[in-house]
């Protein structure tokens, strides 16, 4: 697998400030890519491993997530999506925002400078929390309809209900200082599309390594630059998550989803499960059953 989408670029004119677009298939884009506008998603259908900067984790329909300019991401959906048997869907709503066509003037304006600085103060990706969310999810879903001044006012209310104190959570704990290379996007996509795709299966650093072209010192230097994490602790990462979701979905036994999601040793993965979830997947697995009661 290659890379050839970072940078990303939206389809769009050159002079405009928000754009509505629905993404709709049988699985979500599942390469690592970035842009320079900033991404308010709202998932309706669809779940899966949401990757962003150094974070990991779930997406599930009902989220909102805000990405920050040049944020490198992939929302990457459940291998069940890709079965072609299958009949679900993925489907998002996402609104594209462009400062920069608004142009530097508009800053100079007083009523401005309260925007400014919190645009300025966004990095990285946000998970959105704010009050009346229905109300905002709403607004994105019929974000279609508006043109003209009603585009641009609708985009003005949706950023004033984010800037709601506790509106978002940051995700990331690392912020790059630069955005990528094109170079280092490429490496960097291949290397996280290596790992999607054959992390159910023993992958040695070795191996990995030679997908970036590297040696194993010169990746691991250049992976824990870029992910905040060690290339055993983002893989082990990723496999408790798709854990979860099959201990969550299906009645797969605990040992049976530890060597489905890539682990050799019944034990490393309970180990494993208990330093990330902070809990047994046997304990897990029964709160996850209680809760549905």
């Amino acid at each position: 697998m290659s890379l050839k989408i970072i940078p990303f670029k939206i389809p769009k004119s050159q002079k405009e400030f928000v754009r509505f677009q629905v993404d709709e298939g049988s699985h979500f884009y599942d390469k690592l890519h970035q842009h320079p506008e900033w991404q308010l998603t709202l998932i309706l259908e669809g779940k899966g491993q949401l990757m962003v900067g150094d974070y990991l984790g779930r997406f599930e329909p009902g989220d909102i997530y805000l990405l920050g300019s040049n944020v490198p991401h992939v929302f990457r959906s459940d291998e069940e999506y890709f079965q072609k048997t299958n009949s679900i869907k993925s489907v998002s709503n996402t609104i594209f925002f462009d400062f920069e066509a608004l142009g530097k003037g508009i800053w100079e304006v007083e009523e401005f400078l309260e925007l400014r600085q919190w645009v300025n103060n966004i990095k990285g990706c946000y998970v959105v929390k704010c009050e009346n969310q229905e109300f905002l999810k709403n607004i994105i879903r019929t974000f279609a309809q508006k043109t003209g001044m009603e585009k641009v006012l609708s985009a003005l209310e949706m950023i004033r209900y984010l800037q709601q104190p506790h509106a978002m959570l940051p995700l990331n704990r690392l912020l790059p200082i630069r955005d990528y290379s094109e170079l280092e996007g490429k490496r960097m996509g291949n290397v996280m599309a290596f790992i999607l795709a054959e992390n159910h299966r023993n992958i040695s650093l070795k191996e990995v390594a030679e997908t970036a072209n590297m040696s194993k010192e010169a990746f691991c230097r250049f992976f824990k630059e870029r992910t905040g994490k060690t290339y055993t602790e983002f893989l082990n990462e990723l496999r408790i998550h798709k854990s979860c979701h099959l201990l969550q979905e299906t009645d797969l036994s605990i040992s049976q989803i530890a060597y489905q999601t890539g682990f050799q040793n019944l034990s490393y993965f309970n180990r494993a499960f208990k330093k990330y979830i902070l809990t047994t997947p046997k304990l897990f697995r029964k709160q996850i059953h209680f809760q549905n009661l």
